[in-house]
């Protein structure tokens, strides 16, 4: 079974062999790469690791994928999708404090913003991911899962699609990291609840300085740990 660092590399490897094939190809701007298997075979590679290969260059807008139809080169023009690969390929694997502090950066923005845009529905959505989290707490249960719910309703309640999506991507790994390093204990987790209270509450008022120092709270005892780790 391949750890995370070897199939990072396995990727950076299978991007640099599209980077390859587009331009020995000549393709351009619109045009339909080979099929998944047609690539897997070419490249020696197994058509999960080929998929989130082209999955990871979708995300950065460098491919297309259309149902039905095959994925297509991103019209953006080769110059720039040259440079662009070349920069993901020298990305390194993200630490936990990477992590920390995009998240945090993420996070006081789009806190602020939920607090001058939330709807009533948005409003709902947070209180629900609070009382699911709050149950699992009281009951003992672990509740990374839960938490990171009610901060993705946060972003959604932001009305910021990209930074909605940001989180989106960087949650599976926050996960992941704060599992592996057991960030949660049982005391952060119930002062979690009072946290999300005062979060939820300022952004009701719709006072995004209100909501950003209730954020701020919440995130002390992370970044704390991340830089004493």
């Amino acid at each position: 079974m391949l750890i995370d660092s070897e199939i990072h590399e396995v990727h950076k490897q299978i991007i640099a062999n599209l980077k390859e094939h587009i331009n020995f190809k000549n393709l351009e701007p619109g045009d339909k790469l080979p099929s998944e298997r047609m690539l897997s075979e070419k490249f020696n590679v197994t058509r999960s690791n080929l998929r989130e290969a082209l999955q990871t260059l979708e995300s950065y807008g460098l491919v297309k994928s259309i149902p039905q139809s095959g994925t297509f080169v991103a019209d953006i023009g080769i110059t720039a999708l040259n440079g662009m690969i070349d920069d993901i390929l020298h990305l390194p694997v993200p630490s936990f404090k990477d992590l920390v502090e995009a998240r945090i950066f993420l996070e006081l923005k789009g806190v602020k913003l939920a607090a001058l845009r939330r709807t009533a529905d948005d409003l709902i959505n947070m209180e629900n991911a609070l009382a699911e989290y709050s149950d699992k707490v009281v009951r003992g249960e672990d509740a990374l899962q839960e938490d990171l719910l009610f901060h993705l309703a946060i972003a959604k309640a932001s009305g910021n699609p990209t930074l909605n999506t940001f989180m989106l991507k960087i949650t599976p790994e926050i996960i992941n990291n704060f599992e592996k390093h057991h960030v949660c204990d049982k005391d952060t987790a119930f002062k979690g609840i009072q946290e999300h209270k005062a979060i939820i509450d300022a952004i009701r008022d719709k006072d995004p300085e209100a909501a950003k120092s209730a954020m701020k709270v919440h995130f002390k005892a992370l970044y704390q740990y991340c830089y004493n780790i």
